[in-house]
């Protein structure tokens, strides 16, 4: 079954059940889903009484589930079932916060696919689940510098305009993955730079990032950033963050992007107070006209390109190149998100 059609079963039934009128504090309202795992049991959805969700994975009577998952915003333990025909144990994974529903859809599309991927073992596939969604929030490593929360914020930026456009265009955001450019839908693409001094002087790494794809079009989004302390004005990373997380259709693909460039939801209070204002943005065509050293423009210069580790500045504070207009503006965003599709 795909990802889809189960994300759309289990909020079909989740809604469901929240309809139907509670019976007592310690039942549960519980749908069963088409999944068959082990001793032919399957797996449901759940509502308490306090209207939390739940999923439960079927195990046997002598199956332990891992401790230490205890609120306040997931539990899981084990639980019997009793109704008038069965008596079973559960791994009852249940989300205690329903602002997080959403996010717990995706953790629970998740086990349930991989439930049934091994079916001969569930509990083990909810194991492994869990382990996988908490290296998304476990903090590794030093927290984001400013300037990293600053390209960070810029990227963002573009990546909710283009998820406006498309729900999953989070998949054209190469950039965490190491490509060489930040946005790419194959022959179109985006490389986005933000800086928070005077000026325009963006850094290039490398003598391909500002290389169009193979018979393809590059742009360069320029933002110049203000920092502020102001709780009321600006924007911080972690705001950004939730946004494209709403506009997405895929949250687990988008954190775990997240967590490659570095952002990972466990250190969202270290970022809360990182605000900035956006002083400019302009995008470039990079094109003949566009100041820009490439390897391809060496090579047709009949210059050997035996150097390695290139790293340099741009200045763009001029008139020229000229930037892009509105309209051109949304035609490039239109562009890479159809490309895609």
């Amino acid at each position: 079954m795909s990802e889809e059609i189960l994300r759309r079963l289990v909020e079909e039934r989740w809604t469901a059940l929240e309809a139907e009128q509670p019976t007592g504090e310690r039942r549960l309202r519980i749908s069963h889903l088409p999944i068959v795992v082990e001793q032919d049991n399957r797996l449901a959805v759940a509502v308490d009484h306090d209207g939390y969700r739940h999923v439960l994975v079927p195990i046997s009577a002598q199956r332990r589930v891992r401790p230490g998952l205890d609120g306040p915003v997931l539990q899981l333990r084990r639980r019997p079932l009793e109704d008038e025909e069965t008596y079973q144990h559960y791994a009852d994974l249940a989300c205690l916060r329903s602002d997080l529903n959403d996010l717990f859809t995706e953790l629970c599309v998740d086990v349930l696919s991989a439930a049934e991927s091994i079916p001969e073992n569930p509990l083990k596939a909810l194991h492994h689940v869990l382990d996988r969604w908490k290296e998304l929030f476990r903090a590794h490593g030093a927290p984001l510098t400013r300037e990293q929360l600053a390209g960070l914020f810029g990227e963002l930026t573009v990546l909710c305009r283009l998820l406006e456009q498309d729900p999953s265009a989070h998949r054209l955001w190469l950039g965490p993955d190491g490509h060489r450019h930040d946005f790419s839908s194959g022959p179109k693409a985006l490389e986005v730079k933000a800086g928070t001094t005077a000026g325009r002087r963006p850094r290039i790494h490398g003598l391909d990032q500002l290389d169009h794809p193979d018979d393809g079009s590059l742009n360069l989004v320029w933002f110049r950033l203000q920092a502020t302390p102001a709780a009321t004005l600006g924007t911080s990373v972690v705001e950004l963050v939730a946004r494209a997380l709403r506009l997405c259709d895929d949250e687990g693909t988008l954190l775990e992007l997240l967590a490659t460039a570095g952002y990972r939801l466990g250190d969202a209070d270290r970022y809360r107070d990182v605000r900035f204002l956006v002083d400019e943005e302009r995008w470039y065509a990079v094109d003949a006209g566009f100041p820009r050293l490439t390897a391809r423009d060496l090579a047709d210069a009949g210059l050997s390109v035996s150097v390695q580790d290139v790293d340099y500045t741009i200045d763009l504070s001029g008139d020229l190149p000229v930037p892009l207009t509105d309209d051109e503006v949304v035609q490039v965003i239109d562009a890479i998100t159809q490309e895609a599709q």
